[in-house]
């Protein structure tokens, strides 16, 4: 969140340069952001509810897709004496191949039995909506055929030059109806700029993103290779991320991009990215994907057998969508392009349960519902058309009953099994319901009982937002520099931009007052993702205080409030030094996270 002045200085200079290695035609970068200034909000949207990534959270369950040069070693390698290293995608640093021989197996590299059609059909036959491919992994190596180098696919491979396997998924995507985007590493073991000379470095990468974006036409990019690291030593920074962000929405509005566009913070890109793990419940002030592998490793091992079953990875992708996550299951075909029959063979398990029996309404479009604990049972998730449906790992047998425990009053009104004509009886006990089915499950995976509820009474609202006031200062002293209107609290201005032209990007402070409309009777949840200080007061209340400059940070406080009232609201905020970012949610039992909504604020 601190910078320094010679670290502002020093990336001022990078984007000099690389803005006359544009200017001198080293490269041409068509249609770039406007330049961020003060002023600039990088919050172009609610993520939450935005028409742009309402396809992204209605699809819950994508492919992703692990596949480059390294796929030619199969994960082994056998050194000059004898001994054996293995590991995938990993391969060429963790086994210390020296890049000469490593270029030797790219060169061999021949994935002709690569089959866009049949991938993209085992993808649609296991339920996924969206894909996701590497176009280029750590190693560097591009798997199209860019113009900026020849580490690629078609200039340095034994593989048919007239073919574009980038071009061959996105068109079998796009003929399937399946979302399709790409996998870039900003770390890259191979490029020598990068180490030497990474402004030129940001120039070929810049440029290698417009190839991707104007030819394939990506509906999300996901970046990785962000981290501090070494061996080569990653220079990337959140201001890098900002200048990357800023210039891919001005190619392309509609993109969605990965928290690994930046420093993977809460505030980086449009959704987070847990891996290989599974929060253990609804992520706050952040859409959330989980990335895992189908056996131990993303690239192709031929030694790795541990695949996992249908079973397990079905009720992983249940639990995700019942948490408001998705869930991108990778595979990683072998040298020649072929799909693991192993890892088809569980995609194709998960593809039969939720065609099954309707049981994909536990999935698509599908969210965490917080008037209810989740059971030990199995998995509880709101559903389209006031349905919560209930997925029962541990069937109980005919005539025992499932315990519900409740958060808030919750109004069932019917139950059914899917895919059964049994009946279910609902009664009220202890702190919830019992539900009781009376025959037997019909899914050893999992079965899913569909429970009807009413939902509250809700009202919306007529507010035009809330009077906000900005100073030049961290003390809120003095005459405000600008006094104007603010539809809702969702800014996140990073280092280069500001509230207004007259606000400079450091030490400044903002306050917003009025009034909160609530749409329910009930207990409501606001969070504030905020980069530096904030403190919100409701009906009079201080619910949230983070008064000690931070970086991106969640806060969150509950009080009870009543359907149709308005509340008084106070929104206190200071940035003082590097990045500045402030964003107002809320969520309650029967309403989803999101930013307040500018028709809930009045400016009295």
């Amino acid at each position: 969140m601190i910078r320094s002045f010679v670290a502002v200085r020093a990336r001022s200079f990078l984007i000099a340069v690389v803005a006359a290695l544009v200017v001198t035609g080293a490269v041409t970068l068509a249609h770039p952001a406007a330049a961020a200034g003060p002023g600039t909000n990088y919050a172009i949207d609610d993520q939450f509810t935005s028409s742009r990534t309402s396809w992204w959270r209605s699809a819950r369950f994508g492919m992703f897709i692990h596949f480059g040069a390294y796929s030619q070693l199969g994960g082994v390698y056998t050194r000059s004496d004898g001994t054996v290293c293995r590991s995938a995608e990993w391969i060429k640093r963790q086994c210390d191949i020296p890049m000469a021989q490593y270029e030797q197996f790219a060169a061999q590299f021949n994935p002709a039995s690569f089959n866009a059609t049949a991938i993209v059909n085992l993808a649609k036959a296991a339920g996924q909506r969206y894909i996701v491919q590497t176009a280029k992994h750590h190693e560097g190596y591009a798997m199209w055929p860019t113009k900026v180098n020849t580490w690629n696919l078609r200039d340095h491979s034994s593989f048919s030059k007239s073919r574009d396997i980038l071009a061959e998924m996105k068109a079998a995507a796009d003929a399937a109806g399946i979302k399709y985007g790409l996998y870039y590493s900003i770390w890259d073991w191979h490029n020598p700029n990068f180490v030497n000379n990474f402004a030129q470095y940001k120039v070929d990468m810049y440029a290698q993103l417009k190839e991707l974006v104007t030819s394939y036409h990506p509906a999300i990019l996901w970046f990785d290779g962000e981290w501090t690291t070494t061996n080569p030593t990653n220079p990337w920074s959140a201001a890098d991320g900002e200048d990357l962000q800023n210039y891919l929405h001005g190619l392309d509005p509609n993109l969605i991009v990965d928290n690994r566009v930046s420093k993977r913070r809460i505030d980086d890109g449009d959704f987070g990215t847990p891996e290989q793990s599974i929060p253990a419940a609804a992520v706050d002030g952040q859409l959330w994907e989980s990335c895992m592998t189908i056996n131990g490793h993303w690239g192709f091992a031929s030694y790795d057998t541990n695949w996992k079953s249908s079973t397990t990875l079905t009720r992983n992708l249940i639990s995700i969508a019942s948490r408001s996550g998705n869930y991108l299951l990778n595979i990683g075909p072998d040298r020649t392009g072929a799909v693991p029959a192993a890892a088809a063979g569980s995609l194709n398990g998960m593809g039969r349960w939720l065609a099954a029996n309707g049981q994909g309404v536990a999935v698509y479009g599908a969210g965490a519902y917080r008037a209810v604990n989740q059971p030990s049972w199995g998995a509880v998730a709101w559903a389209p058309g006031n349905k919560l449906e209930a997925s029962v790992f541990t069937w109980p047998g005919a005539g025992n009953p499932l315990h519900l425990s409740t958060t808030a009053p919750v109004t069932i009104t019917g139950a059914r099994v899917l895919g059964s004509s049994q009946t279910v009886t609902v009664k009220a006990a202890g702190d919830g319901y019992d539900i009781t089915p009376a025959g037997s499950a019909t899914n050893a995976i999992a079965t899913v009982i569909e429970l009807s509820y009413k939902p509250p009474a809700s009202t919306s609202g007529t507010g035009t937002g809330l009077l906000a006031r900005y100073w030049n200062n961290t003390s809120f002293s003095g005459t405000p520099t600008v006094t104007r209107i603010d539809p809702s609290l969702n800014f996140v201005w990073r280092f280069g931009g500001s509230p207004d032209a007259s606000i400079p990007t450091d030490n400044f402070s903002a306050r917003w007052t009025g009034s909160v409309q609530a749409r329910q009777n009930a207990a409501y949840t606001f969070e504030t993702v905020s980069d530096d200080t904030v403190q919100v007061w409701v009906d009079g209340k201080l619910i949230i205080s983070n008064t000690t400059p931070h970086s991106a940070t969640v806060n969150k406080g509950t009080i009870t409030l009543q359907a149709g009232q308005k509340y008084s609201i106070r929104v206190d905020y200071t940035e003082h030094v590097g990045e500045a970012t402030l964003k107002l949610l809320w969520y309650g039992p029967n309403e989803g996270q999101r930013i307040v909504p500018t028709s809930q604020l009045y400016q009295s």
